[in-house]
């Protein structure tokens, strides 16, 4: 048996409030090996951003104390031609090392202000594939900001104190979708006796539908054969960027056709925004959490490795 935890967090989905009340008993020292919380920030930004920001420098601007950075371009299978495949366990281990992230910490992963929900659920998700124990996600800094809790700001490494020894895991693999068995699905969508596997797409309507352009030079748009569109753009309040409450979010599932008996692979461009759905799933106890997936290589992948493309891409 681990050692007991004084203060948890009990949903996979946190306010700032209940973050904030956790921290205030959690106080840690240098010396301690007591379970830590530690708020990850996991901020990234797409590559062509008018702005050019990046996740490591909106976390030198303004992060909740005592948070890690999570690098979601350097954690990945860098042998993938595809942007953001999970990385090795042993790269995993070494990632959470360098962060001084330890086995027993109760992990908050968060996004940035101006983005509000976007990447951190992919590293949420990325945790928990890894068998992290304990995983959460913060709705949202946006929110935690406008009300008030603390930030601070300065150097990236000056945070972690010393690194950690994290054990390599194991990938989940319940957890995660290829190439190949989405392939199977799509052949099979509308055969009778087939298992009625939903696939859920979290791109713009319009890429969705193949009347937009994808954001990647000479990619086709379009979609997977049988694939729902569920924008993410749906998923969270226009104001504040965070989840919209659980009721709420179940009426756009069903509004989209999803039936919460079957189940869900969630997709999207490169495999980032897939995980907003599953956590808007898990946040209205949508469907069995055990039913729901992510397809790692999303459209990116997909749309380069078809070779029938009037067979496997389809326009509405």
């Amino acid at each position: 048996m681990g050692q007991r935890r004084n203060i948890s967090l009990s949903s996979y989905i946190v306010t700032p409030k209940e973050l904030s009340d956790a921290l205030s008993k959690n106080v840690h020292t240098k010396i301690s090996t007591a379970p830590r919380i530690i708020p990850v920030c996991a901020s990234w930004f797409l590559p062509n951003d008018l702005q050019g920001r990046t996740g490591q420098q909106v976390f030198r601007e303004q992060r909740i104390p005592t948070a890690r950075f999570f690098d979601l371009d350097a954690v990945k299978d860098h042998d993938s031609p595809y942007p953001h495949m999970l990385p090795t366990a042993e790269d995993f281990a070494k990632a959470m090392e360098k962060i001084g992230i330890r086995r027993d910490d109760e992990v908050v992963v968060y996004d940035s202000k101006e983005l509000g929900i976007f990447s951190a659920p992919r590293v949420g998700w990325t945790l928990r594939v890894f068998g992290h124990p304990s995983v959460h996600l913060l709705n949202n800094f946006r929110l935690w900001v406008e009300q008030g809790y603390p930030t601070e700001n300065g150097d990236v490494e000056a945070i972690v104190e010393e690194k950690a020894k994290y054990p390599i895991p194991s990938i989940n693999p319940d957890m995660v979708v290829k190439f190949a068995e989405l392939k199977d699905i799509a052949k099979d969508y509308g055969k009778e006796g087939s298992d009625g596997i939903q696939i859920l797409d979290a791109r713009s309507k319009g890429r969705w539908a193949g009347t937009d352009p994808e954001p990647r030079s000479g990619l086709s748009s379009g979609h997977i054969p049988g694939s729902l569109s569920v924008p993410v753009s749906e998923l969270l309040d226009p104001k504040t960027g965070a989840l919209l409450p659980g009721d709420q979010l179940r009426k756009v599932f069903e509004s989209r056709g999803v039936d919460p008996e079957k189940p869900v692979i969630s997709s999207c461009g490169t495999g980032v925004t897939a995980a907003v759905i599953d956590a808007a799933l898990a946040e209205a106890d949508f469907g069995r959490a055990d039913d729901r997936r992510i397809y790692d290589g999303s459209w990116t992948e997909w749309a380069q490795r078809v070779t029938d493309k009037s067979r496997f891409i389809l326009n509405a």
